[in-house]
């Protein structure tokens, strides 16, 4: 069977070539065909593209995995690929967040700690679940997210791809928990180790900063 992913991550990571691209010193400036031209995230591609991911999206639709794979492979090649992986990263977590109940997310802030970090894990393994084929699972105090098939693995050099899952779990346990703590890469198929693992710091927990990512 033909490997897919939600439509949301190929998504992220058009949205993030157009966000990067776009000039921030001048909003006119994206309307220059001479700019277009220079910068991708510009193209008339990449719009197209993007409304036909975000359609995709709002029907819940998946996409062939290898197109999102062709896709990383040509944002690898830019010499701020690892910008954009985590932009891109940053953007799927704060989309899959918004999927959670405005009253859940309003329990997770109101609940004492103890009460909030089993419903908060809860949705985290469902949002790695279904936005990045990944799975979530606590080991001691970490939180360790595993994805056999990487969209980015060997991507760019470096493993610079690897930035984009990391950036992804850094940003979602913010938005559940408040938490700022270590993201480390601890296993890598890029490396020989079989499968991509990234290991989270669960006990950083910082109730205001979580009231002000909800904000």
């Amino acid at each position: 069977m033909l490997a897919t992913v939600d439509a949301l991550l190929p998504l992220s990571l058009l949205e993030a070539v157009r966000n990067v691209d776009t000039p921030n010193d001048d909003p006119e400036a994206e309307l220059v065909d001479e700019l277009r031209n220079k910068r991708l995230g510009l193209s008339d591609t990449i719009y197209t593209q993007i409304r036909r991911h975000a359609d995709a999206v709002k029907r819940g639709k998946r996409t062939a995995q290898e197109e999102t794979v062709a896709l990383a492979r040509l944002i690898g090649r830019r010499p701020d690929a690892e910008e954009v992986f985590r932009a891109a990263g940053r953007f799927l977590a704060r989309e899959a967040y918004q999927t959670i109940s405005p009253v859940t997310r309003q329990l997770l802030l109101a609940r004492p700690a103890l009460m909030a970090r089993p419903l908060a894990f809860r949705h985290a393994k469902k949002i790695a679940k279904r936005y990045l084929n990944g799975t979530v699972r606590r080991v001691g105090s970490f939180l360790l997210l595993e994805v056999p098939r990487s969209v980015t693995l060997n991507s760019a050099p470096g493993n610079i791809g690897c930035a984009y899952y990391e950036a992804a779990l850094r940003e979602l346990l913010r938005l559940l928990i408040g938490s700022v703590g270590v993201v480390e890469h601890v296993r890598c198929s890029g490396r020989g180790e079989g499968t991509c693992e990234w290991r989270a710091d669960w006990r950083a927990f910082d109730r205001a900063a979580a009231a002000a990512a909800a904000a």
